[in-house]
């Protein structure tokens, strides 16, 4: 990421992993740290750009002060909002695991071969909904136990901020981005901890609060959409033109099956669409006083301070790989930064700061793993090969109800 530089005595001020250190300490009066950026489409600004679409084809929309001194409120329709932002964060740090050295269990599905193609083979614990307090969790295996009945699974499974060394060895991005531990059962482990880390896409003074894409499915052969067609609805392929359906089977128009010229123009049946905005912000916000409530156990402040600024670099490595060039959210909305801005929020006044991009961040994560490393923190996933586990009974049997071989 590129932004102005803070000039302190005539000398760029650079983040260092020192004040980091400094600011997560107990004793500590900074407050954390503010990224903003201003975003513009791919296709240059004003272009559209499509927010996220929620259940009944709807954006979720707001209303927002851009400034203090505003007279009145602006509309808004956030384009990718803050649950969305952890997860493309830990994508990310999933694919930046090898070279990171970050810790990882991986559920391995191999074994479940009649998976269609488009389903992954294996889960990386970077993509469990939940993280370490996932039910995909719960209900692995490892070396033949259930995992919660292993050592690394209790301790993990068990895990509180204020007793976070297993996080911090295998799920340092719960810590980041928050967790609740609430598939064990009501008489269970109930931990909560709110993410330490919010970020979310807004765009500003949308031209239109609702677009719909209008057209045309089209057909070469313009095939008769009045014909019935019997068929298998797991198994699309052995359909036959007919009007009586056998046990098991569907019957349904031949455009059920993609065939046929299909109009979509009324309004009720169009898809949404791109969204032109006066401007698009990004604002991801890293609270150190949220960080202060994670503990790693019974040791020093020190031991403390190096596992949060451990979190902290993860965070802002992710935040510049996901977001420091162009990316794309999704089909329709292709983004890139036109200017950014690191704000230390500090006890003795806020200042600006200069992150440079993704080798700065990474430097600051291997420096802080070793800083960790030296004050005793726990760090038994970090530099290793994943944990690889397999799906329980239970588990197994699901997937397969769910997903069951078909006849070739």
């Amino acid at each position: 990421m590129s932004q102005p530089r803070a000039k302190i005595g005539g000398v760029t001020e650079l983040l260092e992993l020192d004040r980091i250190l400094r600011g997560c300490a107990d004793e500590s009066f900074d407050d954390g740290l503010l990224l903003e950026s201003e975003l513009e489409p791919v296709a240059g600004p004003g272009a559209p750009v499509k927010p996220a679409v929620y259940e009944g084809g709807r954006y979720q929309r707001d209303r927002r002060w851009a400034s203090s001194d505003d007279a009145d409120p602006q509309d808004v329709i956030v384009i990718d909002n803050v649950p969305s932002q952890a997860n493309r964060h830990e994508e990310q740090l999933r694919r930046a695991r090898q070279s990171c050295g970050l810790p990882e269990l991986v559920l391995d599905l191999a074994e479940m071969g009649q998976l269609p193609a488009h389903l992954p083979r294996q889960l990386s614990s970077f993509q469990f909904p939940h993280r370490n307090a996932d039910a995909y969790l719960r209900d692995a295996e490892l070396d033949g136990l259930p995992f919660p009945k292993t050592e690394m699974g209790a301790a993990i499974l068990a895990a509180t901020p204020w007793t976070s060394g297993p996080l911090v060895a295998w799920f340092p991005q719960a810590l980041l981005y928050g967790f609740w531990q609430s598939h064990l059962g009501k008489k269970r482990q109930q931990t909560k901890h709110a993410r330490a880390w919010v970020s979310e896409i807004v765009g500003w003074q949308p031209a239109a609060h609702s677009t719909k894409t209008l057209g045309l499915k089209g057909d070469p052969l313009n095939l008769s959409v009045d014909e019935n067609a019997v068929f298998d609805s797991n198994d699309q392929a052995g359909w036959r033109l007919g009007e009586k359906a056998e046990k098991g089977q569907d019957r349904k128009k031949l455009s059920e099956l993609g065939h046929g010229q299909v109009p979509f123009m009324a309004e009720d049946d169009a898809a949404p669409a791109g969204v032109s905005f006066r401007r698009i912000t990004q604002r991801a916000s890293l609270s150190f006083a949220q960080l202060r409530r994670v503990y790693v156990g019974e040791q020093t402040s020190e031991v403390d301070a190096a596992a949060r600024a451990l979190v902290v670099t993860l965070g802002l490595h992710a935040h510049t790989m996901a977001f420091g060039r162009g990316f794309a959210l999704r089909s329709g909305a292709e983004l890139r930064p036109a200017s950014t801005s690191v704000t230390w929020l500090g006890a003795a006044g806020d200042e600006p700061v200069e992150i440079t991009g993704a080798r700065h961040t990474a430097a600051l994560l291997e420096s802080a793993k070793e800083a960790a490393r030296v004050a005793g923190v726990p760090l038994d996933g970090w530099d290793s090969a994943p944990v690889v586990m397999r799906g329980g009974e239970s588990l197994r049997s699901a997937i397969a109800k769910t997903w069951p071989a078909l006849d070739d």
